[in-house]
């Protein structure tokens, strides 16, 4: 499919390749890999290239750059300049193979070969990848032939090589990588390992007995990686149509969002699920690691695929737009690696001596995923899944090119203009997303009107399309106003699938101040837009209606108090504070 974004995510894409895919020094990526740096005994520096590798494919994709495929080109055959006779490639010392982040790393290393492959049809890349699983399965079958007792989590870390080997097998039909993805998944249902079938429906943050060390082999509560395993779990379900393998990845992705995906979209404090959404309005140590944001993304998308039901696109939707985006500074530059949602967004900390860390690696990757799930072919036509000014060319089933031409100024605006061009009339179905939060949603094609729309629903119409048809989709952008009762009661503000903010910057009533919400039927706030004086680049700026507690016995009227998008929210030119849950008065004396 070809994709082309303007206005604001156009811009974010762009700012991406150049402030942070095009500025990364490949060379440096390549670094720990060559043969006078295997020594490493416990570090991850072997990540870093797949990360940006998977990211930088995914951007050439998006936009054929030039100077992107002269670095990618670059980057592979620097990799596999690295690969050792017997296939390795990674960054530890021969006495400590397989221990660690080492399995981690080539997983990395596949996918980032496996996905320039898919790019390039360069089979370069996917003898290489090849090389590294042989060696990957010819090492632990030499040591003890488990792979769920290696490194840290349980094995999770490990063992989320299930989605490279899976993608090797589709690319290869070879039957040696397809046992070893259906031996992994054995494993993980023994007493030692992370048993991710049978607990599916257990909170994933109790699975295990507390660790004594929270970084260990024992924790099984480690968010990214337990994710990571899923993602290779629905490649494993694509190949084997074995039911037990989705039914538990829909399992453990309603079991995260029921327990721990907080309003902004993500969760895991400390890089762990600790049954974080009913704690998300107290302040929380090292919240919504950026890494795990990219992850919960990319489930939700693989869900989105495999069976086209909106609710996956709306969570995605709302993680990309706040979570994820509110991650991103310094224009694409820098990703923060933790986003709090009462705090300050700050950048993390170097790891591993590679000038960067895990979450400005992963970022982009995140940022880039959404684009080939925006439209997307059916078995009966196209789904429109995502709102976004911009133009999407794919070929339905047995059909001719189409593109759909969307015009909007969404998320901003609610109102979508999608127009068809077509070489000739195509009878088919078109399935367009009409988000749970819409609960009055206006929608027609050339005018005439579609009834009977469901929130959370695709709205599904067959008819003979021809060129120049124009859909027109209007969605309820009210202010709405949600409530959370524990551990406190706390208010927040959201606006179509945006969370806002406050911001010091912008003035008014202290952060700290109790302010209550002036509401009208249905939970609903006025916000009136205001124009954006800072100097920063905010994407939305409205005034609502606050009534703020007096301290003294008589009432205060009203006040109008600034709020805005949450990825803007202390994210401009100063680390200001910002602030997501208003904490409400306490009322002993009420019912």
């Amino acid at each position: 499919m070809g994709v082309h974004l303007n206005g604001y995510l156009g811009n974010r894409m762009q700012e991406s390749v150049d402030n942070r895919i095009l500025a990364q020094d490949v060379d440096g990526l390549i670094a720990p890999f060559k043969t006078e740096h295997r020594t490493e005994t416990r570090q991850w520096q072997s990540e870093f290239w797949g990360k940006w590798l998977t990211s930088a494919v995914m951007a050439y994709k998006y936009n054929r750059n030039v100077k992107l495929r002269k670095a990618l080109d670059k980057a592979v055959t620097g990799l596999l300049a690295t690969q050792a006779p017997d296939g390795y490639i990674g960054n530890y010392a021969d006495a400590h193979r397989l221990e660690e982040w080492d399995i981690w790393g080539r997983k990395y290393c596949m996918l980032g070969l496996l996905d320039y492959y898919g790019a390039t049809w360069d089979k370069k890349s996917l003898n290489g990848a090849k090389k590294i699983a042989d060696n990957l399965i010819s090492e632990l079958n030499k040591k003890d032939g488990l792979i769920v007792n290696k490194g840290n989590y349980r094995g999770m870390a490990a063992s989320s090589v299930l989605e490279p080997i899976c993608l090797l097998y589709n690319c290869t039909n070879n039957k040696k990588y397809l046992n070893f993805a259906l031996e992994i998944v054995r494993q993980w249902e023994t007493p030692d390992g992370p048993q991710l079938i049978s607990k599916a429906n257990v909170n994933v943050s109790e699975r295990f007995p507390r660790p004594k060390n929270w970084y260990s082999p024992e924790q099984g509560q480690k968010a990214y990686e337990m994710m990571s395993c899923y993602e290779g779990l629905l490649e494993l379900y694509r190949i084997t149509r074995n039911p037990a393998y989705k039914k538990a990845v829909e399992d453990v992705w309603a079991n995260i969002r029921d327990t721990e995906i907080n309003i902004a979209g993500s969760g895991a404090s400390t890089e762990m699920w600790f049954g974080g959404k009913a704690l998300q309005s107290t302040p929380i140590n090292h919240y919504q690691e950026t890494c795990v944001t990219v992850t919960w993304l990319k489930l939700c998308g693989q869900l989105l695929r495999l069976t086209g039901e909106a609710k996956y696109a709306d969570e995605a939707e709302r993680t990309y737009y706040n979570a994820l985006l509110g991650s991103m500074n310094g224009h694409g530059a820098n990703w923060a690696k933790y986003t709090p949602l009462n705090g300050q967004r700050l950048a993390g900390s170097e790891q591993c001596g590679m000038g960067l860390n895990c979450c400005e690696a992963s970022g982009p990757r995140g940022l880039f995923t959404i684009l080939p799930q925006m439209v997307t072919g059916t078995s009966k036509g196209v789904a429109i899944n995502y709102f976004a000014d911009g133009a999407f060319t794919l070929k339905p089933v047995n059909g001719s090119e189409i593109t759909f031409n969307q015009h909007t100024t969404y998320p901003r605006s609610g109102t979508v203009e999608i127009e068809l061009t077509a070489n000739e009339p195509e009878e088919m179905e078109i399935a367009i997303r009409i988000p749970a939060w819409s609960k009055n949603t206006r929608l027609s094609v050339n005018g005439e009107a579609i009834t009977n729309l469901q929130p959370g629903t695709n709205a599904k119409i067959k008819r003979k399309w021809s060129n120049g048809d124009k859909i027109l989709l209007e969605l309820d952008m009210r202010g709405r106003v949600i409530e959370t009762l524990t551990p406190a009661h706390s208010i927040a503000i959201m606006r179509g699938p945006i969370v806002l903010a406050r911001d010091v910057r912008f003035g008014g009533p202290a952060i700290e101040a109790v302010l209550k919400p002036v509401k009208e039927a249905g939970g609903y706030i006025v916000l009136s837009e205001v124009p954006n004086t800072t100097g920063d680049d905010i994407l939305m700026l409205y005034k609502a209606g606050f009534i703020p507690e007096s301290y003294t016995e008589n009432g205060v009227p009203p006040v109008s108090v600034t709020l805005c998008d949450y990825a803007s929210a202390g994210n401009g030119s100063v680390n200001s504070f910002y602030k997501v849950w208003l904490a409400q008065l306490v009322y002993p004396s009420a019912e």
